[in-house]
C-alpha cells in the first residue's frame, strides 16, 4: 500500500475538492491518500497556516481558492518546496469563460448562498426526515418520490441522498404479514419506486446487522429462503401496480439515486439532465 499526503485547500467548506478527490482516487488501487482539509483560508495568516502544515508533511496539493492574492501565495510556496499544486476548478471556469465570453466572478463559497434553491433542499430534508420508515402517512402524497421495500434495500439513505438534491422523498418499508398502508396506493403525485436486492447479499446484510445489534444472526429476518420470499413478494407487488424498480445490489446510494432522478425527470417530462 502506497502512502501519501494529500492536501486539500478551499476557500468555503471544501466539499468541492474534497468530492474531486474522491472521484480521483477511487482509481487507484493500492494507494492510501493521508488527507489535510484545510478550510475557508481567505487571508495571509490563513494560508500561511496551510505552507506550515503542507511543509511538515509534503505531498500533492489540490486548491479550490479564488482569491489572486490568497492563491498566489500558495502557489509560490508550493513552487518553492517542489511539491504539486492544482487548481481544481481552473479548466472549467476558464472553459466555461471562454464559452460564455464573459469573466467570472472569485467570491468565496457563492454555492452555499442562502438562495431559494437551498431553502427547498432544507425543506425537503425536514419531510424526508419526517416521513421515513412509514411514518406520517397522513399527507404522503405531498412527497415527490417514494420508495417501497424490504428491510435493509437502503431506503432511508436513499432518501437522504435525494432530499439533498431538493426533491421530498418518502419511505414505506414492507413488512411479511402486515399490508402496506391504503395512503400508498392512493397517493397519485409522487413517483413510487420498488427497490430490491439479490437475497444472499440482502441475508449477509441483515446477519451483520443483528450481530451489531447483539441479536442472533440465525433468526428468521436473515434466514436466506426467508429473504428469497421476501425479495418475491415485494416483486411482484411491484409488478400488480406497475412501478418501476431498482436492483440495488450492486449500486451504491449514489447510483441507486442517479436512476431513480431520472426515472423522476422522464415522468415529469423533463430531459434526465435538468435534475441537477
Amino acid at each position: 500500500m502506497k502512502k501519501f499526503h494529500l492536501h486539500l485547500v478551499s476557500d468555503a467548506t471544501g466539499e468541492t475538492v474534497s468530492a474531486a478527490a474522491r472521484a480521483c482516487l477511487v482509481q487507484f488501487d493500492k494507494v492510501e491518500a493521508i488527507t489535510h482539509l484545510w478550510c475557508l483560508v481567505r487571508t495571509e495568516g490563513q494560508v500561511e497556516r496551510v505552507i506550515s502544515g503542507i511543509e511538515a508533511n509534503p505531498g500533492l496539493v489540490l486548491a479550490t481558492v479564488l482569491d489572486g492574492g490568497v492563491r498566489g501565495l500558495l502557489e509560490e510556496a508550493c513552487r518553492q518546496m517542489h511539491v504539486p499544486y492544482v487548481q481544481v476548478l481552473d479548466p472549467v471556469m476558464a472553459a466555461l469563460s471562454g464559452y460564455l465570453d464573459s469573466e467570472f466572478g472569485t467570491e468565496p463559497g457563492r454555492q452555499h448562498v442562502l438562495d431559494a434553491e437551498y431553502f427547498k433542499r432544507i425543506d425537503a430534508m425536514h419531510f424526508t426526515l419526517a416521513h421515513d420508515d412509514g411514518q406520517m402517512l397522513q399527507d404522503l402524497d405531498k412527497a415527490e418520490i417514494i420508495l417501497v421495500g424490504i428491510s435493509r434495500t437502503s431506503k432511508t439513505p436513499t432518501c437522504m441522498y435525494l432530499a439533498n438534491r431538493g426533491l421530498k422523498a418518502a419511505n414505506i418499508p414492507l413488512v411479511p404479514g402486515i399490508e402496506p398502508p391504503p395512503e400508498l396506493f392512493a397517493a397519485r403525485r409522487p413517483l413510487i419506486v420498488g427497490l430490491t436486492k439479490e437475497p444472499k447479499s440482502l441475508s449477509d446484510i441483515r446477519k451483520s446487522r443483528l450481530q451489531l445489534l447483539n441479536d442472533d444472526p440465525e433468526s428468521d429476518y436473515a434466514d436466506l429462503d426467508r429473504v428469497r420470499e421476501e425479495v418475491a413478494m415485494a416483486r411482484r407487488l411491484f409488478a400488480r401496480h406497475g412501478w418501476p424498480v431498482i436492483d440495488v445490489s450492486r449500486r451504491s446510494i449514489e447510483e441507486a439515486s442517479a436512476a431513480i432522478l431520472q426515472l423522476y425527470a422522464r415522468r415529469n417530462g423533463q430531459n434526465p439532465g435538468q435534475i441537477v
